[in-house]
């Protein structure tokens, strides 16, 4: 699994116009599964990004997690994450999670997170349009390869 995790003041999704998901100060989650993953890769990717210590505390260090500054997320499926150029300058998504499988780690990924902070999200398979503004801006990418 990887998510690219964007620390934001404030991020909207749209589908066909209407917000279906919504956050203000808190993280912006781009989530994408591959063949390859597995429930606890899952979990472990949702536990390590509950616990992020992004934000600033009161000396201005990175030193403070999103519960701790009352944040929450919106969570954004993503398979495009998968996506390879390396022989091409078309993207080929054969890495990417077949759709059903993806879901399921979707539904699960927001569910684990949810311990940690109030989750909301787009539509899985859907074309959304999302607005955010980056604070920093903090950007982090997190494979769960590499936990």
């Amino acid at each position: 699994m990887k998510a690219v995790v964007c620390r934001v003041n404030g991020a909207v999704c749209r589908v066909d116009g209407e917000i279906t998901g919504e956050v203000g100060t808190g993280l912006l989650i781009f989530a994408g599964f591959c063949g390859e993953d597995s429930e606890p890769d899952v979990v472990k990717v949702a536990r390590k990004i509950g616990r992020l210590r992004i934000f600033r505390d009161e000396n201005g260090k990175i030193n403070k997690s999103v519960s701790d500054v009352s944040g929450g997320a919106l969570v954004i499926s993503n398979f495009t994450l998968y996506g390879r150029v390396k022989h091409s300058n078309r993207p080929d998504f054969m890495r990417a999670c077949p759709a059903e499988r993806a879901n399921e780690y979707f539904e699960l990924f927001k569910r684990e997170l949810s311990a940690y902070m109030p989750v909301q999200s787009g539509v899985f398979g859907a074309h959304m349009h999302i607005d955010a503004q980056n604070d920093g801006p903090v950007t982090l990418v997190i494979d769960s390869s590499e936990l």
